[in-house]
């Protein structure tokens, strides 16, 4: 299996966790002489099974990570941290510049007038700038990730 199909497995049986979580808690009162449209044991069970089988998944998603090269000296798992950084770097820069290009409302002449510390143009330069690295980092990390067997 590669990397990539690992990943989508992961989410799918994160995803079905979520639901026989739900179906579980569901399950667990009813009206006294009424019984539960699902038995609680059996879903229990299945919900053990699932956890399992994710952390199966994801023990196995960072151990190829950690051992897949990435670029010289760097692992799939340091450029998966530098794409989170990036993202995060992004989200701030673009926020700031958000702020900036919000109209001041004054609604007259005698209410406090705000005025612009940054300039917002730069900030969404930077914010632009800082998601297209985003972008390509990602598209190389997919790359690998279609291209990498996943290691059990």
């Amino acid at each position: 299996m590669k990397l990539a199909e690992a990943l989508i497995l992961r989410a799918d049986t994160k995803k079905k966790f979520d639901q026989l979580r739900q179906r579980l808690t569901a399950n667990v009162k009813v009206q006294e002489g009424d019984t539960p449209v699902e038995e609680p044991e059996l879903l229990l069970k299945e919900l053990e099974q699932t956890a399992a089988e994710f952390e199966k998944l994801v023990k196995a998603i960072n151990k190829t990570n950690s051992l897949t090269e990435f670029a010289k000296g760097r692992t799939l798992t340091d450029a998966l941290a530098e794409r989170d950084t990036l993202a995060l770097r992004g989200n701030a820069l673009r926020a700031v510049a958000n702020e900036a290009a919000e109209k001041d409302t004054r609604w007259g002449r005698q209410e406090i007038k705000f005025v612009l510390t940054v300039d917002g143009a730069k900030f969404q330069k930077l914010a632009d700038d800082i998601a297209k690295l985003h972008r390509n980092h990602d598209t190389k990390i997919q790359e690998i990730n279609w291209k990498t067997d996943l290691i059990d």
